[in-house]
């Protein structure tokens, strides 16, 4: 289910109807239903800007009550934990590497587990401002693409996207319905942080 932060994004046609937290979206779409919406409706998880599968059938209680988490099983019926720390967030996983990699591994302090954490968070903190406009990027494709792939321009526009040219994409986008171009401009915003004022 969704972590608290997210933002999700409903469409009826080419219309918004919502955009905020999936309680409030979700919320928006169901009683866009009961009032007898005509256009499909289409929920978008911002973050990643695909499609969101989500059933609104049922009642606005039972609607909502598919976004809380599933409950943790009982101490009986939970399996033996493996390796890891997870009252720490620490989660064990499956590492591939060749074996050079895994040699010099075994000779830094601390070990294997601590210098993969410390190139991961290294990794992170040089290349985090590319990583957002990447994501950005990935995110804003996905949208246009679903809602806009037939629009006059997609195509300019989704190269101006990549380019981080945020005018060319402006200029693209112009005609599209307001809605969908606005959605657009906003998950593709990121992607043009690096330009100069």
């Amino acid at each position: 289910m969704p972590s608290p932060s997210a933002c999700w994004t409903a469409f009826a046609g080419q219309r918004l109807l919502a955009s905020g937290p999936p309680a409030e979206v979700v919320t928006a779409a169901r009683r866009a239903l009961d009032a007898g919406e005509s256009e499909s409706l289409l929920l978008f998880d911002d973050a990643t800007g695909q499609q969101v599968d989500f059933h609104l059938r049922g009642s606005l209680e039972e609607v909502l009550a598919r976004l809380q988490p599933a409950p943790e099983p009982t101490a009986e019926a939970s399996e033996p934990r493996g390796p890891g720390r997870p009252k720490l967030g620490v989660v064990a996983r499956e590492v591939t590497l060749l074996p050079r990699h895994w040699e010099w591994l075994a000779t830094q302090p601390g070990g294997a587990s601590v210098a993969l954490r410390k190139l991961v968070e290294a990794a992170r903190a040089t290349h985090g401002d590319a990583d957002r406009v990447r994501q950005a990027q990935a995110a804003a494709d996905r949208f246009m693409t679903t809602m806009a792939g037939n629009a006059p321009g997609y195509e300019e526009a989704a190269r101006a996207l990549y380019a981080g040219d945020r005018t060319r994409f402006n200029k693209w986008t112009r005609a599209w319905p307001e809605d969908i171009r606005d959605c657009a401009r906003r998950l593709a915003a990121p992607a043009f942080a690096k330009e100069a004022p």
